[in-house]
């Protein structure tokens, strides 16, 4: 027998050395501060590195396997083969309705299914019975494709009659799928400000419907931890972590307090995470809540064997605007779920934000898991990202970060007591606040939103949502979501407003002047920015000379203009520019650019305001649209 030597395919090479590496970056970077230029940072300020090596990760991350402690590394190790289940969310207005659209979505190839429940504050299913609660799920096969209940504020209400329902419906023969019937007190109170009742008598019926829903004849799991609501409302991953480590810990005192030990409250407790459009940070999110979840297990005497988490699709990265690039965002927001290794998955309709879906948007929705899934096999392969030290080292500095979080929530007294003070609601808005700043100044993008907008009819057609039920009174102040694109949506809406009153579009001038070659960086970028806000640019390929513009925008009926061109052509001609509109009838000259040392020349010469990249986009549109609507 002859023995296969070992080739070794980088023997040609020297080794590999971060410390030379950086001397080459360095280098390259000629002074300019490393951490500046190459060093990204989260919104809870951890570092993303340019570059991550084996030294980057735990000490026992050689050991580590797929799925296991301390989950720095996910899997989708499940008999089945396909790795995750594919659940469509149901938000039709009755039973009826519900079951139809729910069997269409099994036939699909989802095989589960999240109903939404009608309540204060909320639109759903109306569930007021367990004659209703059947009929939703008249035909469908829950030992094998199971349902979860997004309640909210009827949501132990609602899991009463589905509880009730159970025994009604046929039982099929080898199914063992748990369905989850997700009281949420915590939660509820988080989103809307109030639970059904005050909240400690909220959770002593909680604890006590668990009781109830353990001894039904069919697996169940009753609790809900839901990070989702802080998500919405603009939380970073590390604060979502700590809001589902804090209502795990208060949800484990409740049982405790009724005498249940952890180890045996565990096992009827689900969880449900927000995932977005940061693919990676989305997975080091999931397989973080692992993390915390077995470390709060492990300190109550318990295990985290079997914890199930639910991953939805966020619905603050969900735009109105050009909603077809919704889609791009929860396929993106699904591969990150399905790479952290989520048990069950939700992908929104790209219309979700605008109203009911249809059964395009639902197939979509349903046809982007069943790709990645089935085409893209990513359901059939142990940890998608296994070894990538830049997953493990960001799941792990991500877990600290919610772990320290959580003790500050702790050291308040719990998450009823921070909420009840406003401290974790103050926490999450100034998380959203930087964002929205970041957002408004162009740091972050969205496309078809702030940049890249479609000016126009989107062809999109919906049946808006019902009006829900007025919401409750409020105990605390609530987690209110919100979507990231809303600033710059609202100053769409007014500008189409403006177009249905007087037949156009609010509109600007754009003096682009000398070859397209010279204005058309500056041009198409100012072009693009006015639209974003809902203003037309009365653009072209530019003009020769000052006052062949200054005749273009007399002709035009604009009465304010901007003047676009590059830094050499600005020193020629910017000045008699302005001064030519002005004599044209400008009641407002504006310069796309940086003035620099030319501010105090140009502003002598007529040019009143500047825009560039990085100003606050959304308050210089703002004023726009009142100098326009005066105009």
């Amino acid at each position: 027998m002859t023995e296969t030597a070992t080739a070794k395919l980088a023997s040609g090479f020297p080794p590999a050395d971060y410390d030379k590496w950086r001397q080459l970056v360095e280098k390259a970077l000629k002074g300019a501060d490393f951490d500046k230029r190459l060093v990204a940072k989260t919104a809870d300020g951890l570092r993303i590195e340019p570059l991550y090596t084996r030294a980057d990760t735990l000490p026992q991350a050689d050991a580590t396997v797929p799925g296991g402690a301390p989950f720095t590394r996910g899997s989708h190790a499940k008999a089945d083969g396909l790795g995750w289940q594919i659940h469509q969310r149901i938000v039709e207005t009755d039973s009826a309705a519900a079951n139809k659209v729910i069997l269409e979505e099994l036939d699909g190839g989802a095989n589960g299914i999240v109903l939404q429940i009608a309540g204060p504050g909320r639109i759903g299913i109306k569930i007021e019975s367990s004659d209703d609660a059947a009929a939703s799920l008249a035909g469908m096969f829950v030992d094998y494709a199971p349902f979860q209940l997004a309640g909210g504020i009827n949501g132990l209400a609602a899991a009463r009659h589905y509880l009730a329902a159970l025994p009604a419906l046929k039982r099929e023969e080898g199914g063992t799928a748990v369905s989850r019937l997700n009281v949420d007190p915590l939660g509820t109170l988080a989103r809307f400000g109030a639970a059904w009742a005050p909240i400690d008598k909220a959770l002593a019926e909680t604890v006590a419907f668990a009781a109830e829903a353990g001894a039904a004849d069919r697996p169940l799991t009753s609790i809900l931890v839901d990070a989702s609501v802080p998500h919405e409302a603009g939380a970073s991953e590390a604060q979502e972590l700590a809001f589902l480590a804090a209502a795990l810990v208060a949800y484990l005192r409740a049982f405790e307090a009724a005498g249940v030990a952890p180890k045996d409250a565990l096992p009827s407790i689900a969880f449900a995470l927000a995932v977005d459009t940061d693919l990676f940070l989305s997975a080091a999110k999931v397989r973080a809540a692992r993390t915390i979840i077995a470390r709060i297990a492990e300190a109550s005497g318990a295990t985290a064997s079997g914890l199930h988490i639910s991953a939805v699709t966020s619905e603050r990265v969900m735009a109105k605007r050009d909603p077809w690039t919704n889609m791009l965002r929860t396929t993106t927001a699904c591969a990150g779920a399905a790479f952290g290794g989520a048990d069950a998955i939700s992908v929104l309709p790209y219309t979700w934000s605008l109203g009911m879906p249809d059964r395009f948007a639902r197939r979509i929705a349903r046809n982007t898991q069943l790709v990645l899934q089935e085409e893209s096999q990513l359901g059939r392969v142990v940890d998608p990202i296994g070894g990538s030290w830049y997953v493990e080292k960001l799941t792990a500095d991500l877990a600290k970060k919610a772990w320290e979080l959580f003790q500050g929530i702790e050291a308040k007294g719990g998450l009823v007591a921070a909420l009840s003070a406003g401290a974790l609601q103050d926490d999450i808005a100034g998380t959203a606040e930087a964002r929205m700043k970041a957002i408004s100044t162009g740091r972050i993008e969205l496309t078809g939103v702030s940049v890249f907008p479609f000016l126009g009819d989107d062809g999109v057609k919906i049946t808006p949502y019902p009006a829900p039920a007025a919401a409750p009174a409020q105990q605390v102040r609530p987690l209110t979501p919100h979507r990231l694109g809303e600033a710059f949506e609202k100053l769409r809406d007014a500008g189409d407003a403006f177009l249905a009153k007087i037949g156009k579009r609010k509109q600007v001038f754009m003096a682009n002047l000398g070859e397209i070659a010279e204005h058309n960086r500056r041009s198409q970028w100012m072009w693009n920015f006015l639209a974003a806000g809902g203003i037309e640019g009365l653009t072209s390929d530019g003009y020769k000379s000052p006052a062949e513009a200054a005749e273009a925008f007399k002709a035009s009926g604009a009465k304010i203009a901007c003047i676009c061109s590059s830094d050499e052509v600005y020193a020629r001609d910017a000045a008699a520019t302005a001064q030519a509109l002005k004599a044209a009838g400008a009641q407002r000259v504006l310069l796309a650019g940086r003035p620099g040392e030319a501010e105090a020349a140009l502003r002598a010469a007529g040019v009143d305001g500047f825009i560039y990249a990085g100003q606050d986009a959304v308050k210089t549109l703002e004023d726009l649209h009142k100098a326009l609507a005066q105009s």
